[in-house]
Formats: structure tokens, C-alpha cells, sequence
């Protein structure tokens, strides 16, 4: 079965898509299908967005549309100041990867150089007629002002960011470091959400014939 994941991000892309596979589901992008629309991200979390992102890529496509998102809230920010739903915009811009790194290690130098921060993020699978969401979050981390040289295309705050339980920056993480924390999520289990949804809708659709 064919999925579309409505993202430019290669390494949201990367993330799901080798795993998906071997699940049988072949996830297409947004480059694949040569779409061109890019929707006006209103929402005022992450569910939100991931909705409007699935709604509209699935108008165009016509296939079951994956739609994600993700928060930034860092401590000690005024409100002004807070990511939120615009990590990527700042001040009406949309910023590359080198923008972005430039810009928070900026920010966070203004504080002293060390901040707490949290990832939310969400997920909206669409079919036309309904919907599925996933929401979850990654544990506290400290955003710091010296990055490390490595860099993971696509999610370039990897490269600032530190993961207290181990001292290593998320760009340096391997799989065992990940589950630390074991009251942060499981990769596993948003991949276990996409392909239950994806079996639902199919089933439906089957039911129907």
C-alpha cells in the first residue's frame, strides 16, 4: 500500500520510511508526486498543523496522507520569544538549516549559553473521510550555544542539542542512548500507529466493497 508523508523533510522522511516498508508500505513524498502547493501552517499546535498539512496534500494526492508537526518550548523565554508551532519562521522568514542553528545558538547565548527545552510533536493521518491522531513528546534537553560539528540533515537543532542522561548530543545518539529515558517515546510506537491506521482505513475501504 502507497502513503504519502507531507513533508520536505528529509529526515522526518528517512525516519519512518525504511521501516514502513518492511511493513509493506511504501511511503511517497511530496517530490515523488511533484506537488507544489505549500499550505499556510494556522494551527495553534502541533495536532492542528498536522492536520491541515494531511487535509491538503491528501486533496491533491488523493491517497492517505500522513501530516506531522512538532513544538519547540524552551524555559525561561518570555512568551514572544517561544518557538511554539514557528520553528522554522522567525520574524515572517522561513529559515535552511544553517539559519536555524545560527539563530538559536544566538538565542540561547542571550541566556546564558544553557536552556531547558521539550519537544511536542503530532501526527494526523487523513483518508478523505476521517482522521487519526498521535501526539507525543521528547523528554527535557538542554539547548546549548556550542554546537557540535556533525549535522543530521533536517533537523539541524540535533546538532545544539543535548541529552542530559548521557552528555551527547542528539546528532550522536545511538539506539541504546535513546532508551535512557524510558518515560520518553518510542520510535516504535509512532510507527506501530501509522501502520494500525493504515490497516484500519484499508479495512473500511474492503468492508465497503
Amino acid at each position: 500500500m502507497k502513503v504519502l508523508f507531507a513533508t520536505t523533510n528529509p529526515a522526518k522522511i528517512k525516519k519512518y520510511a525504511e521501516k514502513l516498508k518492511e511493513k509493506g508500505i511504501e511511503v511517497l513524498t511530496i517530490k515523488d508526486l511533484d506537488i507544489s502547493i505549500k499550505p499556510e501552517e494556522t494551527g495553534k499546535n502541533a495536532i492542528e498543523n498536522a492536520y491541515i498539512k494531511a487535509k491538503a496534500y491528501y486533496e491533491v494526492a488523493k491517497i492517505v496522507t500522513i501530516g506531522m508537526d512538532n513544538n519547540l518550548y524552551i524555559e525561561e523565554l518570555p512568551e514572544e520569544k517561544q518557538p511554539g508551532t514557528h520553528v522554522r519562521r522567525v520574524n515572517g522568514k522561513e529559515l535552511n538549516d544553517d539559519e536555524m542553528l545560527e539563530y538559536y545558538c544566538n538565542l540561547v547565548n542571550q541566556y546564558g549559553g544553557k536552556l531547558k527545552a521539550k519537544w511536542v510533536y503530532g501526527m494526523v493521518i487523513y483518508d478523505g473521510k476521517q482522521t487519526k491522531e498521535y501526539s507525543w513528546s521528547k523528554g527535557h534537553f538542554w539547548f546549548v550555544d556550542k554546537p557540535c560539528e556533525k549535522r543530521n540533515l533536517g533537523y539541524p537543532l540535533d546538532s545544539m542539542s543535548i541529552m542530559p542522561e548521557c552528555n551527547k548530543y542528539f546528532v550522536d545518539l545511538t539506539e541504546e542512548d535513546r532508551n535512557i529515558n524510558k518515560e520518553d517515546y518510542k520510535e516504535e510506537d509512532v510507527i506501530d500507529f501509522i501502520i494500525n491506521t493504515i490497516k484500519l482505513f484499508d479495512s473500511q475501504i474492503n468492508d465497503n466493497i
